[in-house]
C-alpha cells in the first residue's frame, strides 16, 4: 500500500536472496546494491551484509515495531494462508513449510521470527543510537492501530503536500 500510493519501486528482499530450492542467488548483494541505485524505492530491512549500504541511502526509515507475538501470529497466518492456497509460491518459486513442520524444523519461518525479533529491534535501536545518518528520518510505528493512523494522518498529508 505505502509503495502504491508514493510509487515506489519494491522489491522483495527475498527475491534478491533465494534462489530455486531455497538456495542462495550467487548475485544477491550486486542485485540489492543495483535496486539501492534508483531514485526512489521500498525495500525490508535485511541482509547483514547490504544493511549498512541500504541504511546509507535511505530517506525514511518505517520502523514497524510491533510486539513480538504479534508478529510471530501474523507470520504464522501468513504461512497457514499461504498453504491453504495449495503452495504459494514465493521467492525463487518455493514454497514455505507446513505449519506442522514447526515442530521438527529448527529453522521454520514462525521459529525464526520469534527468534530474529529482538535482533532486529536492537539493530534499529543501535541505528538510532549511533545516529551517523543525521538525515535520516524515523518513523517507529507500534502495532497496527498506529500504522493505519500513520497512514490515514501524516503520511496521507506528506502526500497530499507533494502534489
Amino acid at each position: 500500500m505505502l509503495c502504491t500510493r508514493m510509487d515506489l519501486l519494491f522489491v522483495e528482499f527475498e527475491s534478491f536472496y533465494h534462489a530455486p530450492g531455497w538456495t542462495v542467488r550467487p548475485t544477491w548483494r550486486e542485485d540489492v546494491l543495483a535496486f539501492l541505485e534508483e531514485p526512489a524505492w521500498a525495500i525490508e530491512w535485511q541482509g547483514e551484509d547490504v544493511r549498512e549500504a541500504m541504511t546509507a541511502r535511505t530517506q525514511v526509515l518505517v520502523w514497524l515495531d510491533h510486539p513480538r507475538p504479534y508478529v510471530v501470529a501474523r507470520t504464522a497466518f501468513r504461512t497457514v494462508k499461504r498453504r491453504l492456497g495449495h503452495g504459494t509460491a514465493i521467492a525463487g518459486g518455493n514454497v514455505e513449510s507446513p505449519l506442522r513442520t514447526f515442530f521438527t524444523d529448527p529453522g521454520h519461518i514462525v521459529r525464526e521470527s520469534w527468534r530474529r525479533h529482538p535482533v532486529m529491534r536492537a539493530r534499529v535501536r543501535r541505528v538510532i543510537a549511533e545516529n551517523r545518518h543525521r538525515s535520516l528520518v524515523i518513523v517507529r510505528l507500534r502495532g497496527q492501530r498506529q500504522v493505519d493512523a500513520w497512514l490515514r494522518g501524516p503520511f496521507a498529508h506528506s502526500l497530499a503536500r507533494a502534489c
